[in-house]
């Protein structure tokens, strides 16, 4: 009988567990990776695929199985579970979205022309910056921009 591959979700809550119960730091695990952060970040949390290479480091470093490595190289359903939209911290991305997400479109077209950001071309980066109101986050989305073609 063959055992069937773990969930991309299971994987992701040994990851989590495993980071924090070793004291490792997601910037760790990317330096190890030798990846980006927040790519890093999303791949082991379930959103990205790893190489067989990447998959194995990052269990290694981590104390996890083969279970896992072979888990972390699956293709991901991409997306979040809603329950996690109420968030307070991912319920503010969408709500700086919904508020800017309008003026963002037409600054795009002004600037680019017909046309859009790419969320797969894509990176995304997150900066502490010091303020003296209190510090600030800084979260830079570098997208391609794509143009409608006919």
């Amino acid at each position: 009988m063959t055992t069937p591959i773990m969930s991309r979700s299971d994987a992701a809550a040994l990851v989590r567990t495993a980071r924090v119960r070793q004291g490792q730091t997601w910037a760790a695990i990317a330096e190890a990776l030798d990846a980006p952060l927040v790519w890093t970040t999303a791949a082991l949390l379930g959103q990205h695929p790893l190489t067989a290479e990447q998959a194995q480091t990052a269990c290694a470093l981590l104390g996890l199985d083969d279970a896992v490595v072979e888990a972390l190289q699956q293709q991901p359903a991409r997306g979040i579970d809603p329950a996690l939209l109420s968030d307070p911290t991912i319920y503010r991305f969408s709500e700086a979205l919904a508020v800017y997400g309008p003026a963002l479109k037409e600054l795009i077209h002004e600037e680019f022309g017909d046309g859009i950001m790419s969320a797969i071309n894509f990176q995304v980066d997150v900066a502490r910056r010091s303020h003296p109101d209190g510090d600030r986050v800084v979260v830079t989305f570098d997208g391609k921009f794509l143009d409608y073609r006919w």
